[in-house]
């Protein structure tokens, strides 16, 4: 049985670097005598525009071995992070996705938007996990879950690193998809497609030329830089405990 996968193609910053994806993280769980796990990692914290988005996900018993190439979906490129969730979603046990949008974001805070879209996500699931593998050091689901917070989880955990390809090629979809009618001017001059709503300098001189859209995040910092479209910023709620959005 293989359990743990080496493989050369990852977008990070030292090509051909090799990375390890594999379940310790799910082995060490096991031994502790719980069986289901549910990976959990989140895309979009830190983009201008569009939701925020969490997967989670429960992969099958016995330590499978994964769809070749998978790990954290941030050192895959764009085409091998398709072709991987495509298997992915035939290839776990169980998935699903949570959102909250914008309006959502500017109205109560990043922390708790998460958290609300976490526990979207978790509330889908099939059965209730007997552990839910956060990526990261901080427990933005809080109450009511049973979270175990790893950082780099992607790299150590199949089912986080199965949730972080799902939730990034979704919300790329989605975002890439994304049309309105009216101003302030044509979708693709924000090159959503590309940028998936991340600060890029044609997304700034979208927002520079003809403000930001019916997606943007009102309560953002990117306003602050724009005299002109200033006005329209939100005040972001000033609630103790407030990731950043890096």
């Amino acid at each position: 049985m293989v359990d743990e996968l080496l493989f050369g193609e990852a977008a990070g910053p030292e090509p051909g670097t090799r990375y390890v994806t594999c379940y310790d993280i799910e082995r060490s769980i096991a031994a502790a005598g719980m069986s289901c796990v549910a990976g959990v990692d989140e895309v979009g914290r830190g983009a201008w525009a569009g939701p925020v988005t969490v997967c989670a996900v429960i992969v099958q018993p016995g330590f499978p071995e994964p769809p070749k190439g998978l790990t954290d979906s941030k050192l895959l490129t764009a085409a091998r992070r398709e072709s991987i969730a495509g298997e992915l979603t035939g290839w776990v046990a169980a998935y699903a996705l949570g959102h909250a949008d914008h309006a959502e974001i500017d109205s109560a805070g990043m922390t708790i938007a998460l958290r609300r879209a976490a526990i979207r996500a978790l509330e889908q699931l099939p059965r209730r996990p007997d552990v839910v593998v956060l990526d990261g050091a901080h427990d933005y689901i809080a109450q009511g879950w049973p979270v175990r917070c790893e950082v780099k989880a992607d790299r150590r955990s199949v089912s986080v690193a199965a949730a972080s390809v799902i939730a990034k090629v979704h919300r790329d979809r989605f975002m890439a998809e994304l049309d309105w009618d009216g101003p302030p001017g044509p979708p693709a001059a924000y090159a959503f497609a590309d940028n998936a709503g991340y600060p890029s300098p044609v997304h700034k001189e979208a927002l520079t030329a003809l403000g930001p859209t019916p997606y943007h995040r009102l309560s953002w910092s990117y306003l602050d830089d724009l005299p002109q479209w200033r006005h329209l910023k939100r005040q972001r709620p000033d609630i103790e405990g407030q990731l950043t959005l890096l």
